[in-house]
């Protein structure tokens, strides 16, 4: 569990992680070696699990967004849907879920053709019985920043 301080440091580092150490430790009422300590502590003990770069999908010229409800065959391992699924660039999230679906994958494509050839390629996996899915029109709220798993609200 995080204390108060620590989520500060990690809400600016997911919102920018590029900010230096100073930056943050003005934030937060810290010095830069102490943020720099308290950032080592957070990567050691795991809760900072990396750093990565957030790319705008319409920027690859992917602008055609979808869900896709994944049905598997007899009892298929999240483990077997995730590394079926790590291998398209295209696929951004996916979760296993309750309900009748198995998983649900998040999907980002030039187009409609695009969309339908990924969903074509996982529909045609060993493990997927079959696949539903729906395009979004507008995406009206995300929360989730910098993949940190905190809502940008905390």
């Amino acid at each position: 569990m995080l204390n108060e301080l620590d989520e500060r440091i990690v809400r600016a580092l997911a919102e920018d992680a590029r900010r230096s150490y100073a930056d943050i430790g003005q934030m937060v009422g810290l010095s830069a070696p102490a943020v720099k300590r308290r950032v080592d502590r957070l990567r050691a003990t795991g809760v900072i699990t990396g750093f990565t770069v957030r790319v705008d999908p319409a920027a690859l010229g992917w602008s055609t967004e979808g869900l896709v409800e994944v049905y598997c065959r007899g009892n298929t391992s999240p483990e077997t849907i995730r590394r079926g699924l790590e291998r398209y660039p295209e696929v951004v999230s996916a979760s296993t879920v309750t309900g009748e679906a198995d998983a649900v994958v998040q999907v980002f494509a030039a187009d409609m053709r695009h969309f339908e050839q990924v969903l074509e390629r996982i529909a045609g996996e060993p493990f997927v019985e079959r696949t539903k899915s729906v395009l979004v029109l507008s995406p009206l709220l995300r929360r989730f920043s910098g993949g940190s798993g905190l809502p940008s609200t905390v």
